[in-house]
């Protein structure tokens, strides 16, 4: 009898923790050589975020934010403060949200504080987890500074609420454009490749390739 090989351990984990009352998906990465994490869009339930982090043996280096509603990034602020770790984005652009946060957690009963990112991002820019390196891509449609994180290597991307499982992001807040948007997805996301799994800022994961397909926003037959 011969021993079966291990599986090999892929670089990168991720593990979502759905937070607030909108069920927003904050993710917890980490590269798996280091056990050196990051939080991406911690909105709030800092708890179960850190409980979270605790259960995977994951040590968070800092926090990522795709964009600057109050959902994704309200807590961000206070958990940054508490673990001692840097806010890396979102894109500039994206200030505005960011200075309002104390009136929305009030509009929207999120407990939420401002902040100021210790780097914003820009379209190019990479960000590293323990030994990863995450690509950025600036999405706007849905804020006017959101981002979105590809690893490559994975054919992993974090695309916050620009893309979703058979819908795409709202534009009707303040500064979002919806056909800026779609020009965001057809010419930021789509040439990362079908194969390309995604984790949206809300429900369930999906692949670039099936939304080319059956999203009706967005699928190559609504472009004909």
């Amino acid at each position: 009898m011969t021993d079966t090989p291990a599986k090999p351990v892929p670089p990168l984990r991720a593990a979502v923790v759905p937070v607030t009352a909108f069920q927003q998906n904050c993710t917890l990465l980490w590269c798996t050589k280091t056990m050196r994490g990051a939080f991406v869009d911690p909105g709030g339930d800092l708890d179960r975020l850190e409980a979270a982090a605790a259960r995977h043996g994951v040590t968070v280096e800092k926090l990522l934010l795709t964009h600057g509603h109050v959902d994704h990034c309200g807590q961000a602020g206070v958990l940054a403060a508490k673990l001692g770790v840097p806010i890396e984005g979102p894109h500039e652009a994206d200030r505005f949200w960011i200075a309002r946060l104390d009136d929305d957690g009030r509009q929207w009963q999120i407990p939420s504080r401002s902040f100021e990112p210790d780097r914003w991002l820009v379209d190019g820019d990479t960000v590293t987890v323990g030994e990863l390196t995450l690509h950025v891509r600036h999405t706007p449609g849905h804020t006017p500074g959101h981002v979105v994180f590809l690893h490559p290597e994975s054919r992993f991307a974090l695309v916050g609420d620009v893309l979703f499982r058979g819908s795409i992001g709202r534009t009707d807040f303040p500064m979002g454009d919806h056909a800026t948007l779609i020009d965001s997805i057809t010419t930021r996301l789509w040439p990362m490749g079908d194969d390309v799994a995604f984790v949206p800022g809300h429900g369930p994961t999906s692949t670039f390739g099936v939304e080319r397909r059956t999203n009706p926003f967005v699928a190559d037959s609504q472009f004909g």
